[in-house]
């Protein structure tokens, strides 16, 4: 099973509360219905360990895939355009990752 992380800042001028009221409305919903997710949270940075430098990241996702090429083709649905195209409203520059466990 692969882990899709996605790093993020919110674009200059968008209203946290905004990001997040859609967050928990749509995002976590429609991609948490995806038969290629098994789980997927939204983590909200607080501080880096043992340092008073702010994260480099105000948000982190975090979705457990089953079956890469199915996100593949679920992400080209209807559904999944919209919100994509509404997280980019939101999200300056996502860095996307595809991990393993060891």
């Amino acid at each position: 099973m692969q882990t899709l992380i996605v790093l993020f800042n919110l674009k200059d001028g968008v209203d946290a509360a905004a990001y997040e009221r859609w967050a928990h409305e749509t995002d976590l919903p429609v991609a948490s219905a995806l038969a290629s997710v098994d789980s997927f949270e939204v983590l909200r940075t607080l501080a880096v360990m043992g340092s008073d430098q702010a994260p480099p990241y105000q948000y982190i996702e975090r979705l457990r895939i089953n079956d890469m090429a199915l996100l593949g083709q679920e992400a080209g649905g209807a559904a999944m355009q919209k919100v994509a195209a509404e997280f980019r409203a939101f999200a300056d520059n996502p860095l996307f990752i595809i991990t393993e466990s060891i």
